[in-house]
């Protein structure tokens, strides 16, 4: 059944678009929360992996995300709807096989497989959210559905700590069920949301071409250096728990969950802020923060502090969300979808080079890594402030604001 968005609104709630939306964000997190919990101690103590081994991994899962533009040429033959559901099912069945392949060239098929599905996915649900969503609501809907990612992110980090205990593993974590697990929820809850609700039309039809347009200029910027600095957080803060601090699986996962316990009431509350005071006061906030964050993650030798560091990192990096109320804003409404496939595979240019070149740096300065992290954050936060207060179309930066409208003249009396 195919139904007009604008008319959406008769629907039962739970077959609504934003309960399709939440569905989805329930789904994505179950099989990627798990892969990514596991992935430092899986390939640390189940496929013996290094600083270099675990640099080329993450640069091959992000070359999907650098094809994110073929995202273009599929909405030929696919709905963006029925794309996301097969990009999920791919995500979970990939998933479920990873703890199966235990070696270097065994992850990096899976990994590649469950990349296709989690960036391809991405893509087009960045897309439909904009699409799907008013403007004035939109900051708030977002905050809320990255407050049910992190909340059912919690449920799986929680399953995985208490199964990586010693006294419930004594041999070690079951890594094989704990990847069946995660990979197999995702695929129901995948199934369940193709079959559950109506094809949703929107009212705007997207253009099937690649769209670069010199206005969005500020937001191509903000997403490139938004994927660059993501690299430092995802590959190599993580790794460094493990490898210089010795984090044991158990120890790792309990960071995470208390990640996403806080981002379940942050990420909404950001969502408000952002709302209230718009996008660049938001960016300005997360930028700000992470140029401390790194520098500290460059000199920290407590555990704890690190430990810290990692939560209040994980928090900042959950506000990314703001970058695209902004592209919202500037944006005609039919450059949603191609606009979303190309910002990805901007987002993942520095992401096929970083992570490999990053990681032999990693084995003679881990450091170093960071202080270039702290580069990446000053260059953000400089892009942000170039955010107007209200940006719209003709107001994308402070360089291009509309001009205000001149008060009336009154003829002398």
């Amino acid at each position: 059944m195919q139904v007009d968005i604008r008319e959406a609104h008769a629907l039962p709630v739970w077959r609504r678009p934003e309960a399709l939306l939440m569905v989805m964000a329930l789904a994505m997190p179950l099989a990627f929360s798990v892969w990514m919990a596991l992935l430092n101690n899986f390939t640390v103590e189940a496929a013996n992996f290094d600083g270099k081994d675990i640099g080329w991994l993450q640069t091959v899962r992000e070359i999907p995300g650098f094809l994110a533009f073929l995202v273009v040429y599929l909405l030929l033959f696919l709905r963006e709807q029925t794309l996301a559901m097969v990009s999920l099912l791919l995500l979970g069945l990939a998933t479920a096989a990873t703890g199966l392949l235990p070696s270097f060239w065994g992850l990096m098929l899976t990994t590649v497989i469950g990349s296709l599905g989690f960036h391809y996915y991405e893509t087009v649900n960045q897309s439909l959210q904009l699409q799907w969503l008013e403007k004035k609501r939109a900051p708030i809907v977002l905050g809320r559905l990255a407050g049910v990612g992190s909340s059912t992110a919690f449920l799986a980090f929680g399953a995985i700590w208490l199964f990586s205990q010693p006294e419930f593993a004594p041999e070690g974590p079951p890594y094989v069920a704990l990847y069946i697990f995660g990979g197999a929820a995702t695929v129901a809850l995948a199934l369940y949301a193709w079959l559950a609700f109506p094809r949703f039309q929107a009212p705007s039809a997207q253009r099937r071409e690649i769209v670069l347009k010199p206005r969005y200029w500020l937001y191509y910027a903000l997403v490139f250096m938004e994927g660059a600095r993501r690299q430092i957080f995802v590959v190599f803060a993580g790794f460094m728990m493990v490898q210089k601090f010795g984090f044991e699986l158990h120890e790792f996962v309990a960071l995470l969950i208390i990640n996403h316990a806080v981002n379940v009431f942050f990420a909404p509350f950001m969502g408000r802020m952002t709302g209230h005071f718009g996008e660049r006061a938001v960016l300005t906030f997360e930028y700000a923060g992470l140029i401390l964050v790194f520098a500290a993650y460059a000199i920290v030798e407590d555990p704890m502090i690190a430990a810290g560091l990692y939560i209040i990192d994980h928090l900042f990096f959950g506000l990314h969300f703001a970058s695209r109320t902004y592209f919202q804003k500037i944006s005609d409404a039919e450059d949603i979808a191609p606009t979303a496939a190309v910002s990805f595979t901007i987002n993942h240019i520095a992401a096929v080079f970083l992570p490999a070149s990053l990681g032999y740096l990693y084995i003679i300065s881990p450091g170093a890594v960071f202080w270039i992290g702290v580069a990446m954050a000053f260059v953000s936060l400089g892009l942000a402030r170039l955010i107007p207060r209200h940006p719209d179309k003709g107001a994308e930066t402070i360089l291009s604001d509309k001009p205000k409208p001149q008060a009336e003249a009154h003829p002398a009396e």
